[in-house]
């Protein structure tokens, strides 16, 4: 008879890894964080948003993978304040990217500021128009506001939860999910800047530009092939595709996308050619200044990123066979929110927006209780290998010819990707809300919360008296 095969070891947080093991495994979690790390700074830099050189984007996106490798360092390791008895870091592998949250509330602020004729309009007579780099605001606004976080890690974690319940927490994580898809599906139908407005003539009466190798009218059943590639290639992925496959579906479908608009002749390597060979933090800075109609919106965004610390780093400890409960669970809690309040301080500084504590490595973006995240997946959870993920992504980053490949993804590829990111921050909103048991006071709630939620999302007997 065959002998039963033996499941493969697992290895804990302080066990001892091989070093190639800890490099290759560290690789698996870089792959499983890239589309989500680069693609805030792709929207917030690119036409949509803040409209800036296509020099500054790559330098941007360089800076995202560079800044979230040093910050998943702090994260990761356990260390001591000097002097104080506080210990910022979660001491489990839990690694950090940029927050989606931070894109709707920055480009409110960013159209706002053109509306109130702070900064010349970035659309002005559909030329291509390089602005006042108001990412400044954005950036300086945010490093005030993530002292709140800072402070809400000294409060107990289970008064967090009690404040802040999932009943709360839900509908705004899935309200923020709503909100970019828009964004997603504009980009999708050819761009999310000026050509979206479909003008008769000038430099972005087609898109992305009149420039672009292949232009095209928005919304050209084209550009929605392209997207659908993307799109249907993740989903293929994530329903038959093994393990490994489903951990890094979006880079599958981001990388086949950019195939067959290369193949199709809608890529160009203008720009790949004349990016530089490295990058780091600082090669363009921001003045940092305070918008003041920011600061409520952006305290909102770490309230969310609280909520996503705690949810974040118990499904970490769960998946590495740590405690989830107790005195040693509740320090890790406050170590991993003191951590993230400092990464958000440390990432305005350089010239990031905020950051989060990721949920790739122990569930994968999409909110499936049966889909293993890279630990449950490698059955590793052990230190090395976050070092390792650290690695790679400070190292994708300091190439900034890898950057430079990502902002010349065209938008109808980049579209279907984060249409389906957005997708499944709204999704994962609402499983949020569900763990929730719809009790009187919970069905108030609901009842009073329209119009911003409607009621035919959640069960007819939430919203019956």
């Amino acid at each position: 008879m065959r002998e039963p095969r033996r499941p493969a070891p697992f290895f804990g947080l302080d066990d001892q890894l091989p070093v190639l093991l800890a490099v290759l495994l560290g690789f698996q979690h870089a792959l499983s964080m890239v589309a989500g790390i680069v693609t805030p700074p792709m929207i917030l830099g690119g036409a949509g948003g803040a409209n800036l050189p296509v020099a500054v984007q790559q330098y941007l996106v360089s800076t995202s993978l560079i800044v979230c490798g040093i910050l998943s360092a702090i994260q990761i390791t356990r260390f001591h304040i000097w002097g104080t008895p506080y210990v910022p870091g979660a001491n489990c592998p839990g690694e950090v990217g940029t927050t989606f949250a931070i894109i709707p509330v920055a480009e409110g602020a960013l159209d706002q500021m053109y509306a109130n004729g702070q900064v010349r309009s970035r659309y002005a007579n559909y030329d291509y128009f390089l602005p006042n780099l108001n990412l400044g605001a954005i950036l300086g606004t945010g490093c005030v506001c993530a002292l709140l976080e800072i402070a809400l890690s000294f409060v107990p974690p289970r008064v967090l939860r009690r404040i802040f319940p999932p009943l709360v927490t839900g509908p705004a994580v899935m309200l923020v999910g709503v909100k970019l898809i828009a964004s997603g599906f504009k980009n999708w139908a050819g761009g999310s800047g000026p050509c979206a407005l479909m003008p008769e003539k000038g430099f972005f009466s087609l898109c992305p530009n009149t420039g672009a190798p292949h232009p095209l009218p928005w919304g050209s059943a084209q550009f929605i092939g392209l997207g659908f590639s993307v799109f249907i290639t993740i989903i293929i992925c994530e329903r038959f595709g093994s393990p490994i496959m489903q951990s890094t579906s979006v880079a599958i479908g981001l990388l086949v996308g950019c195939v067959i608009a290369a193949a199709t002749g809608y890529f160009s390597k203008m720009n790949i050619d004349l990016a530089p060979a490295v990058s780091f933090i600082w090669v363009h800075t921001f003045k940092l200044s305070i918008y003041g109609p920011l600061v409520l919106p952006t305290l909102a965004v770490y309230v969310i990123l609280v909520c996503e610390v705690i949810g974040d780093v118990t499904a970490t400890c769960d998946v590495s066979k740590l405690d989830v409960d107790g005195k040693m669970f509740d320090s890790r809690i406050q170590g991993g929110l003191l951590a993230d309040g400092i990464n958000g301080f440390l990432a305005s500084l350089a010239t990031m927006t905020p950051m989060s504590t990721y949920a790739q490595n122990n569930a994968w973006i999409t909110p499936l209780p049966d889909h293993p995240g890279v630990i449950a997946l490698t059955r590793c959870a052990n230190r090395g290998a976050g070092y390792g993920c650290c690695f790679f992504l400070i190292l994708m980053g300091i190439f900034s010819k890898f950057a430079a490949s990502l902002v010349a993804i065209p938008p109808s590829v980049l579209g279907g990707m984060t249409t389906f990111l957005f997708c499944s921050v709204a999704v994962s909103g609402m499983r949020i809300a569900s763990t929730m048991p719809f009790t009187r006071r919970s069905k108030r709630f609901f009842i009073q919360f329209p119009p911003f939620i409607p009621l035919s999302l959640f069960p007819r007997s939430v919203h019956t008296r």
